[in-house]
């Protein structure tokens, strides 16, 4: 891998193969910050969605829980956006940087501005480097244990990427990392930690455990060839039913989550109407496991972006029980 930080000219015109079409980078963004918005996944922003949506369960179910929503409420909800988008183009840059060999052995990565020679490794460090900073800059705006819990998430974010060359489950490693936000937005608006916001975050993991099953079967194939391990390549066939189980688990925890946090002080109608989130997005789940077909990549494409709708539908019942 070269280290020589000098873009070959009009690669930063190319665009990463299963990057959306006309997406904002491609169209708009200027050419010399194009690959590195690729790096942090700015071209497809359903990652972020992914890694925000816990945020956003956390604070609303926080402020179901007390019944004290406040001004302060409304950073917590700025900066979790901010932060989510900041730190999951860092942990994308970090999974490119561990991943380079192997990206540049995969049809769907190889395109990706490391492999492709668009960035060098030490441009992709100073890249991560600079968002963490700005990242870690929103974050001490919130209380101290917030502050503690948001540097105990790199752990998780460091290792994921090595997952998958030791364990069958990488999945389970990116649910810890990626729904740590659960945790965190809860603890910033109640200043401690509460089992609600664990059972949350737990709920996020089974979650997680589904959406990337489905996109991990894009890859099943060159992974097998170059020896990394998945959810998708150790259920095969078998895929639906460990979904079915996943999908249980998500509506089942996050119902719990709900229980715990409104049984105090929580009305009524807005116990019901936040118990309504986890049903309804189990309904949504168990749509898309009805139009499951491992074989069929575009499909599979599809079903993986719907997640941010699947994640959203909670959101939006959390926010009516807050109103009720």
């Amino acid at each position: 891998m070269q280290d020589d930080p000098t873009v070959p000219d009009g690669t930063e015109n190319e665009p990463v193969a299963d990057a959306v079409a006309g997406n904002w980078v491609d169209r708009f963004a200027p050419g010399f910050t194009r690959p590195y918005l690729r790096l942090s996944r700015a071209d497809r922003p359903i990652g972020t969605w992914l890694l925000l949506l816990p945020c956003w369960w956390g604070l609303l179910l926080a402020m179901l829980s007390d019944q004290q929503p406040r001004w302060f409420d409304l950073w917590i909800f700025v900066g979790c956006a901010l932060g989510a988008w900041l730190m999951r183009g860092a942990g994308c840059t970090w999974n490119d940087i561990t991943d380079r060999d192997f990206d540049a052995q995969v049809a769907r990565t190889r395109s990706r501005p490391i492999p492709s020679g668009q960035v060098s490794v030490k441009g992709a460090v100073a890249w991560m480097c600079a968002q963490a900073l700005i990242a870690l800059c929103i974050l001490l705006t919130f209380n101290t244990a917030a502050v503690a819990l948001g540097i105990l998430a790199l752990l998780p974010v460091a290792v994921y990427p090595f997952a998958k060359r030791f364990t069958w489950w990488p999945q389970v490693f990116l649910g810890i990392a990626f729904n740590w936000g659960a945790l965190l937005a809860w603890t910033a608006h109640t200043g401690s930690l509460g089992a609600p916001a664990v059972l949350l975050y737990t709920a996020g993991i089974a979650w997680t455990l589904f959406y990337d099953t489905i996109y991990a079967h894009l890859d099943t194939e060159d992974d097998a060839l170059i020896g990394i391990k998945s959810t998708a390549r150790l259920f095969g066939d078998a895929t639906p039913q460990w979904m079915r189980r996943f999908l249980v688990a998500c509506v089942g925890l996050m119902g719990l989550a709900v229980i715990f946090a409104l049984r105090d002080n929580g009305s009524f109608l807005a116990m019901v109407l936040a118990l309504a989130g986890p049903w309804a997005m189990g309904w949504h789940m168990a749509w898309q496991l009805r139009g499951l077909d491992i074989n069929n990549n575009n499909k599979l494409l599809k079903l993986f972006h719907v997640n941010r709708d699947t994640g959203i539908i909670p959101l939006l019942f959390f926010a009516a029980a807050l109103l009720a």
